[in-house]
């Protein structure tokens, strides 16, 4: 084994789950909830594309958590269930630098979209007559190239150093896909700076946008309960539990796993957390607000209309 170690430049995922029968009936969990995904934010993309009520800057900006919401679950569960049914639990090293670039793009990219998310609320609810101007078609594509942008960056720089660290001791990674802080104990050499820079960079991408949309949603709130009229009050505060619910879902566990000292951490606690951010975020997104939202529920209800009307 060691020998296998030293010579080759593959890593080996342990998997979230073990290879009995309780194992691939949570796989099989696993594969219906990557199908609801896949399918509910296709259908989100493809309203928002095709219904022009939804051609809001709010809705431009759900269609891009929608489509990182399907690269994020793409990028981690299809290997997990390949690696499970084959028996096979390595990957290439190229594939593991390919996944996690994929991995922490999405990460880094939805955390600032939420927060542009939040910010576009704030403005519809407590500043609507600037709303045309602060949230026009340029600023609306400016926050999501930036997002992307941004997103990018980070994952670029985390994947290429975390690569180029010397691997003498183990390629095992205590993961289901190549998360950069189960990547870091395997390493031959301290790594303290190189962990200063993820808790500087979830500080930058995660806690500070997290913080940004309490902010906002706390404004938000404190106006909608001075709302003269009921039904004003009552569509601004479905909206805003809507987006907390899908913020507190994100967040929490990932600035929880990403802020933890290493020396408070277990690899069990870390996969069980990764769940929730890499594959139930993904699939309750459309869902909470498809179900909470209105216009969706009447973009979803004309298009299959129409759908339906062409058939007969």
């Amino acid at each position: 084994m060691e020998k296998w170690n030293q010579t080759s430049s593959d890593f080996t995922l342990l998997g979230l789950f073990s290879q009995n029968q309780t194992g691939l009936l949570l796989l099989v969990l696993i594969i219906f909830i990557f199908s609801v995904a896949l399918l509910g934010n296709s259908a989100m993309i493809h309203l928002i594309r095709v219904d022009p009520r939804l051609h809001t800057p709010m809705y431009f900006l759900l269609s891009q958590l929608s489509l990182m919401d399907l690269m994020h679950i793409s990028t981690t569960v299809p290997k997990m269930v390949f690696n499970f049914l084959s028996g096979q639990k390595s990957i290439t090293f190229l594939g593991c630098g390919v996944q996690s670039f994929f991995f922490l793009t999405m990460a880094g990219s939805e955390g600032l979209l939420l927060a542009s998310m939040a910010y576009d609320r704030f403005v519809a609810i407590c500043h609507p007559l600037h709303y045309p101007i602060r949230m026009s078609k340029m600023m609306c594509l400016k926050m999501i190239i930036g997002s992307w942008t941004l997103g990018s960056i980070n994952a670029l720089l985390h994947t290429i150093y975390v690569l180029h660290l010397p691997y003498c001791r183990s390629r095992s990674i205590n993961h289901f896909f190549c998360d950069v802080p189960a990547m870091i104990p395997l390493a031959c050499m301290d790594t303290w700076v190189y962990e200063y820079m993820v808790f500087v960079s979830t500080i930058l991408y995660l806690l500070l946008p997290f913080l940004g949309i309490t902010s906002s949603y706390g404004r938000v709130l404190f106006a909608v309960f001075h709302m003269h009229s009921k039904e004003g009050r009552k569509k601004a505060f479905t909206t805003c539990s809507t987006h907390l619910t899908v913020v507190t879902f994100y967040y929490a566990p990932f600035v929880y796993t990403y802020l933890r000292p290493k020396s408070l951490r277990s690899p069990t606690e870390d996969k069980i957390l990764a769940v929730f951010y890499t594959i139930l975020t993904p699939m309750l997104n459309p869902i909470i607000y498809s179900l909470r939202n209105k216009e969706v529920l009447g973009a979803m209800t004309r298009v299959l209309g129409t759908f339906y009307s062409t058939k007969h």
